[in-house]
């Protein structure tokens, strides 16, 4: 089934590409979600809409419909730790039938990782899974139990994958069997160290599966060093170097810094474009929307 978002066709006509994300909070204010639209600009494809991405917000559904309806092309977040298979399926169908037309598929972060760390996890699947299962829905038109889907049920599909996870033959293999599974893209985790990047990429690139699939590189503007050494610290598979926060703390006070992490990120996005398999950039904000248009402004794009 031929896919109609802005999001595939950009894929497909090789255009360079660019997203970045909503993070919802926990509030019942849609005007929130306006505000936040204005902040990201005009100049994205598509924006994600994170799904309780540290603890528990308006979902992502709803969050996505709203962005719909203010003219944004949403790629709707789905994680595996909170949801069966049966839920999974049924928020998918959800979204189809709400004009939903991109989907992008996690496993999601543990639970200790976010305001509620006593829940459960569900992981009844997992990211990979969940990506074939997707595709089934949309190239089979049934669910996993075989159940024909009445109408239509269109969805590209995507997938996250982190660069500085090692060994690297193992997160290549891994990278594969997403895009095997069916992801037509892939939004990466924040890019900060180049070269360990362009490594995993080369990897990518020697493997095929960047004729396969179209890679997105994460990009992530830190404010300041206290910020950059927080994420380092919970998040320890965030590549965030010595150096880097040294730099941050060499501008000065905090407006410098948060000055000097634009630049940082606008060099980054410079020499990731210049890179072959890159097909475009995905802003991590971080919940900051504010800061997608003056990235774009400080890189030019």
């Amino acid at each position: 089934m031929k896919i109609n978002s802005k999001l595939a066709k950009a894929i497909e006509s090789k255009d360079f590409i660019l997203t970045a994300e909503y993070l919802p909070v926990a509030g019942t204010d849609c005007a929130m979600i306006d505000s936040a639209a204005s902040a990201l600009g005009d100049s994205l494809l598509a924006v994600n809409v994170a799904d309780n991405h540290y603890g528990v917000a308006v979902s992502s559904l709803a969050a996505s419909v709203a962005l719909l309806k203010s003219g944004f092309e949403p790629v709707f977040q789905i994680v595996t730790r909170d949801r069966n298979r049966i839920a999974l399926q049924s928020d998918l169908l959800g979204a189809a039938s709400l004009g939903i037309k991109n989907v992008l598929c996690l496993s999601g972060y543990h639970q200790t990782l976010t305001g509620s760390p006593e829940s459960a996890n569900v992981y009844d699947i997992d990211s990979i899974q969940l990506v074939a299962a997707v595709r089934k829905m949309r190239d089979e038109g049934v669910l996993l139990d075989g159940t024909k889907i009445e109408g239509e049920f269109s969805m590209l599909i995507g997938a996250a994958a982190n660069p500085y996870l090692t060994p690297l033959e193992l997160n290549i293999i891994r990278l594969a069997k997403k895009v095997e599974a069916g992801a037509d893209f892939i939004q990466t985790q924040a890019v900060f160290g180049i070269e360990a990047f362009d490594k995993w990429l080369d990897a990518a690139v020697s493997e095929g599966i960047t004729e396969k699939t179209a890679i997105l590189a994460g990009i992530m503007p830190l404010e300041s060093a206290a910020e950059a050494e927080k994420l380092r610290e919970t998040y320890t598979d965030m590549y965030i170097s010595d150096e880097l926060i040294e730099r941050l703390k060499a501008a000065g006070d905090e407006k410098a810094q948060k000055k000097e992490g634009l630049a940082v990120c606008a060099e980054t996005i410079k020499k990731v474009k210049e890179m072959s398999g890159v097909r475009g950039i995905h802003i991590l904000s971080g919940g900051k929307e504010a800061v997608v248009s003056e990235l774009l402004t400080a890189s030019g794009l």
